[in-house]
């Protein structure tokens, strides 16, 4: 099943500014008549196509702490840059009480996004929840400075729509400001090297491929990760506007191979600048590839660019870090 989806939403534009080191003393929708799909059921900021080819969305996700009687409780209040440290949090309801009951989606109850405001670092983890609803997972951050917590999860209620709530994240340390990225079609990892094909237009569906190789053949053989040959997250620059775009086709659909493309299809709803995060899975690991979308008043491309430097682990490429946790 294709599905259309909207990297949308404006808040007003969050930026953080820190001084020479960043420390912790500074710091500190309606619901349907039966539940979507758990395998390709819509997030925060998707939308449906009209026949005029934009699209009718709603509002984006991780810009607000509380939505559709739902609120963040991040009860981690900071952490400390290139430590280990666990970070801890509950989805309370609108009686203040802890939720415990969550529909699986990907194969998780939640799916949990870190990304720094300068979009530098990026981290797709999967936390452990307790029995009274606590959510905990370790983190190790590489850079001080502001981050931005997101969780992604829908709620265990017949016919509850999915949510992403956002919360700020203090990082203690030295502080130095990362620059975004350039514009670049292509991304490097592991010895991967992932193109992106296609544009990204305000107000307009188009079809996004990313296609995977590995010493310059294509990888046809990707591994299922969390219901899905890829995973594509967007976030938009300033504001940190959230979208978990979900590809066109699943495994086991009879229609959708394994490589080398991941097909997605995105409306952006204005001018901007994109980052784009693909999780794809071969050979047993996980890794992310990282891309820089400028989307214009006109139709949005991204300059052909050399491939990045080669990035270690699961980092992501432009300057960045990247990470999975299970």
């Amino acid at each position: 099943m294709n599905t259309v989806v909207k990297i949308t939403g404006f808040g007003a534009a969050l930026v953080a500014s820190f001084g020479a080191a960043y420390g912790l003393g500074n710091a500190v929708g309606p619901l349907t008549s039966e539940p979507e799909p758990a395998a390709h059921s819509r997030h925060s900021g998707d939308a449906s196509p009209d026949p005029g080819g934009g699209s009718a969305g709603t509002a984006a996700g991780g810009l607000q702490i509380s939505e559709a009687g739902y609120t963040l409780d991040l009860k981690t209040a900071g952490v400390r840059a290139g430590e280990r440290d666990e970070l801890r949090f509950a989805i309370r309801d609108r009686q203040g009480r802890q939720v415990t009951a969550f529909q699986r989606e990907h194969d998780k109850e939640l799916h949990l996004i870190l990304a720094s405001r300068d979009l530098a670092t990026y981290q797709h983890l999967h936390p452990s929840r307790a029995a009274d609803g606590t959510w905990s997972t370790p983190v190790t951050l590489p850079a001080a400075g502001s981050y931005r917590v997101f969780a992604d999860f829908t709620p265990g209620v017949k016919g509850a729509k999915n949510l992403t709530l956002g919360a700020d994240l203090p990082v203690a340390g030295p502080f130095k400001a990362a620059e975004m990225p350039g514009p670049s079609r292509t991304a490097t990892v592991d010895g991967y090297t992932v193109t992106l094909d296609g544009t990204l237009r305000p107000g307009k569906a188009r079809r996004l491929t990313l296609n995977v190789a590995r010493d310059g053949r294509p990888v046809t053989d990707l591994q299922p990760y969390l219901g899905a040959y890829g995973h594509l997250v967007a976030l938009r620059s300033g504001d940190l506007a959230y979208l978990h775009v979900h590809p066109n086709g699943e495994p086991g659909d009879g229609g959708t191979r394994p490589g080398p493309g991941i097909s997605f299809t995105a409306t952006a709803p204005s001018s901007g600048t994109y980052r784009l995060f693909l999780d794809f899975r071969h050979n047993g690991t996980v890794r992310t590839a990282a891309f820089t979308v400028e989307v214009g008043a006109g139709e949005g491309t991204a300059p052909q660019e050399p491939p990045p430097a080669e990035t270690d682990g699961h980092a992501e490429t432009g300057g960045g870090t990247g990470g999975h946790g299970h």
